[in-house]
């Protein structure tokens, strides 16, 4: 359960992290980054497809700067993974509504 979040902070299960993280069902990853800063490839995603969520949530920063390219998108879509993205704030809303019926897993980039 996401307790809280702002701008480059986010509480899971009562510890507070500062770094972009991947929650899955299981364990928080932490220090999660991406290889091209601002946007997302299937590459820093690598742990997330062996996973194979039901659903996949993508948190794209505070303010959204973090870009989610057509192919990220189509390629968890062919697997039959549902993709949510949007502002960290609303994903991490729709992880908690989510998370307690469906096998989630999601990805947070917690500032900008």
């Amino acid at each position: 359960m996401i307790e809280f979040y702002d701008f480059g902070k986010i509480t899971i299960n009562g510890k507070r992290y500062t770094t972009d993280v991947i929650i899955f069902p299981d364990h928080v990853r932490d220090k999660w980054w991406r290889n091209q800063g601002h946007s997302l490839s299937i590459e820093d995603l690598r742990e997330v497809v062996q996973a194979k969520p039901e659903v996949l949530i993508i948190g794209t920063g505070y303010n959204g700067y973090m870009k989610v390219p057509d192919e990220v998108l189509e390629h968890f879509i062919s697997t039959g993974t549902e993709v949510i993205v949007g502002k960290t704030r609303e994903a991490c809303k729709t992880y908690n509504r989510l998370a307690s019926t469906k096998r989630v897993v999601a990805a947070f980039h917690l500032a900008c």
